[in-house]
């Protein structure tokens, strides 16, 4: 009985944790496009929730398809969701990026559930904000083809300094507990890919950093090349 509590109280922080954080990010979101970016798009409030829900969709659909990766065991994955993400975020602004972001991963968990504990899930969430948050932000200071890339590299490389710590320090732990597998069976299933890891943190070092490096610059080349022609696309429907 008491294992059974700790395991319900250990759940409900981490459900707690995720409301929480998601709450800080949509503020920060939000704050930012009130102080900071005055030159957002102006768009009808029924269309930008269209528009919105229609991202969410396509990112949600993207989470299916998942590319397996050489240097990494296989809990890390690489799909292409953050593409649409990035692209409302960078047609309507930060807070259309986060709620795109939230509800690309609730669709995916009505579609499909958790294989995770919702540990994966919860990464995927805050760590895709840590990389369209940035990039969409210096985006809107001064729209151009420069800053699109400056921010998606920004985006990057945010994404792939935090995502490796919150790897290291919160999200291998906490899923070794809710899931309930030793740290070392975690730290084996990347030994078993790459002798060279064989610790929490060489498993950061070899897989989560060259996930998110190589993630981040394979999202910002496909909305390099694919923004600008959704970009015309909406722009004709408002006409």
């Amino acid at each position: 009985m008491g294992e059974l509590l700790q395991a319900v109280k250990e759940n409900v922080e981490f459900l707690l944790l995720c409301l929480l954080i998601f709450l800080a990010l949509f503020f920060v979101a939000m704050l930012v496009e009130r102080k900071f970016l005055k030159t957002l798009k102006e768009v009808n409030k029924t269309r930008r929730m269209a528009y919105i829900a229609i991202f969410s969709v396509l990112a949600a659909v993207l989470m299916f398809f998942e590319v397996p990766l050489f240097f990494a065991p296989s809990f890390y994955e690489i799909d292409f969701s953050e593409v649409p993400v990035l692209i409302s975020t960078f047609y309507l602004g930060p807070v259309a990026g986060v709620t795109t972001e939230l509800l690309k991963i609730v669709l995916k968990l009505l579609l499909k559930g958790t294989s995770t504990a919702f540990v994966g899930d919860f990464a995927n969430f805050v760590i895709g904000c840590s990389f369209v948050l940035p990039a969409s932000i210096l985006y809107h200071t001064k729209k151009s083809k420069g800053t699109a890339i400056g921010g998606m590299a920004l985006g990057t490389a945010c994404m792939t300094v935090f995502g490796s710590a919150f790897n290291a320090f919160y999200l291998i732990p906490t899923y070794s507990t809710l899931f309930g597998m030793p740290l070392e069976a975690i730290v084996g299933m990347g030994t078993a890919v790459n002798s060279s890891i064989n610790s929490v943190t060489t498993l950061v070092l070899f897989a989560v950093v060259p996930f998110n490096l190589l993630k981040g610059v394979l999202v910002s080349i496909i909305t390099f090349l694919l923004y600008k022609r959704v970009e015309k696309l909406l722009v004709v429907r408002e006409q």
